[in-house]
């Protein structure tokens, strides 16, 4: 799983490479699962209840002046970043991933640092996101 806007740890054993998620025979099972258990309809609510915490992570976000949001929300995925700080951005990944409340990733957007929150877990409700946010906006100003 390589792509130029996904942040991979330098030098170090990326655990991205060593989860059964990775493994290409094992991918279909969570997919084959979901649609099993929820139908169609349990499936369209999960994808639309985490697009709209996906906004709910950028409207909270997009309100403090110190972090932009990079993009418009229509699926699941926020990129934000500090004002200007490319050094800080890169700063408060690594924080955030050190709390330990929530992971995000680090990302590159138009040739920047930037920062990548995927909302896909089924149990991640709007008291999740909140938490999120509250840690992502401490760590912002220990970044900054």
């Amino acid at each position: 799983m390589r792509a130029s806007y996904l942040v991979h740890a330098d030098g170090e054993r990326d655990g991205m490479d060593y989860t059964p998620e990775s493994s290409r025979r094992a991918r279909g099972v969570p997919v084959w699962a979901a649609i099993r258990g929820l139908g169609r309809s349990g499936v369209a609510d999960l994808v639309d209840r985490c697009c709209a915490l996906a906004r709910r992570f950028a409207d909270r976000l997009g309100e403090h002046e110190e972090v932009e949001v990079l993009n418009e929300v229509v699926l699941n995925q926020v990129l934000v970043r500090l004002r200007g700080d490319d050094a800080g951005t890169l700063e408060l990944v690594r924080r955030v991933q050190a709390d330990g409340t929530c992971w995000l990733g680090g990302t590159s957007w138009r040739g920047r640092p930037a920062v990548r929150i995927s909302v896909s877990n089924w149990s991640t409700d709007e008291s999740d996101v909140d938490a999120a946010v509250g840690v992502i906006l401490r760590c912002a100003e220990l970044a900054g």
